[in-house]
């Protein structure tokens, strides 16, 4: 009498978020969509800084650290804001059609605060100039260097979060499988 073989696997379906390669994904990995995200406490990400009053002196020394620290503080207060108006601007889209879980809230909070950090820095860089003066004379601006950073980190959460037209088309909204068996419906 022949053994009997392996107990076969139960059918595995396809993900429709975050998985643009179709790749059969177990059940376990599916997660309980979510109608609204919570969202974070921006003041939390971002403390309101209070700008400091204008130092008496015409040190430049003093100067410039009193610049930096007046530059921090508003941009703390610009990040907050438009990071906040990023998440009210995605996320209901993203609800809506590309569905979300609880666990993809890191993401997507980490997506607003790259967007705002990057539309800073680009400002910096406009009020700057490309081009500064270091401790060994003229040289790039650091922040076109954090700048590139948080574009590419950018360009990696619209893939994921399908931000993007060509991202788009590889998600499939909420509720439009045809086949009964989605433990969403």
């Amino acid at each position: 009498m022949a053994k009997p073989g392996p107990k076969p696997r139960p059918p595995l379906q396809v993900v429709r978020e975050g998985n643009p390669g179709k790749r059969p994904v177990r059940e376990g990995v599916k997660m309980p969509l979510v109608e609204h995200l919570a969202e974070p406490d921006w003041e939390e990400l971002f403390p309101p800084v209070r700008k400091p009053t204008r130092p008496k002196t015409d040190d430049p020394e003093v100067l410039a650290e009193w610049r930096r620290r007046v530059n921090a503080a508003e941009g703390s207060d610009r990040c907050r804001a438009r990071a906040q108006a990023e998440w009210r601007r995605v996320v209901p889209l993203l609800v809506r059609t590309a569905g979300l879980a609880d666990v993809d809230r890191s993401i997507v909070v980490d997506y607003c605060v790259t967007v705002a950090r990057l539309e800073e820095c680009e400002r910096r860089i406009s009020l700057e100039g490309l081009v500064v003066m270091g401790q060994r004379g003229e040289c790039r601006n650091p922040l076109t260097t954090v700048a590139s950073q948080y574009r590419t980190q950018l360009k990696a959460y619209i893939g994921e979060l399908g931000l993007s037209p060509s991202a788009r088309g590889r998600i499939e909204p909420p509720g439009d499988d045809d086949d009964g068996d989605d433990p969403f419906d």
